[in-house]
């Protein structure tokens, strides 16, 4: 059985900004640097703690997405950090419109990459 390519990481350089949303409802503006069908990298003020399970909110060419995620452990940067998420829950209708944004994206000639899954 033939393996499925690996998934395109788009990188976005802070240029989409990302709101995340807490279960308490506070809400943390970001910008989202990379980008992939299973999660991105966004670039925040302070940490939060890794694995809570927040909110992610962002708009992407015509695709607005709204989406459950977990955030992984971030890494210190010179000024805030750059901290992982993965999508949770992540709705099929979704998660197809996210791939032909950032397929697009990447015919549009934005860098990329292939991420490990």
């Amino acid at each position: 059985m033939p393996k499925e390519p690996r998934s395109l990481r788009v990188k976005l350089a802070g240029s989409i900004l990302a709101l995340i949303v807490l279960e308490n409802g506070r809400q943390i503006r970001a910008r989202m640097n990379q980008l992939s069908v299973n999660g991105g990298l966004v670039s925040l003020e302070k940490a939060l703690d890794e694995g809570i399970r927040v909110t992610v909110v962002f708009h992407l060419g015509t695709t607005s997405i709204r989406c459950r995620a977990r955030m992984m452990f971030p890494m210190w940067a010179t000024q805030g950090c750059m901290q992982p998420f993965r999508f949770i829950d992540f709705p099929e209708d979704d998660h197809k419109q996210l791939k032909r944004e950032l397929d697009s994206l990447v015919q549009g000639g934005a860098a990329h990459d292939r991420e490990e899954d």
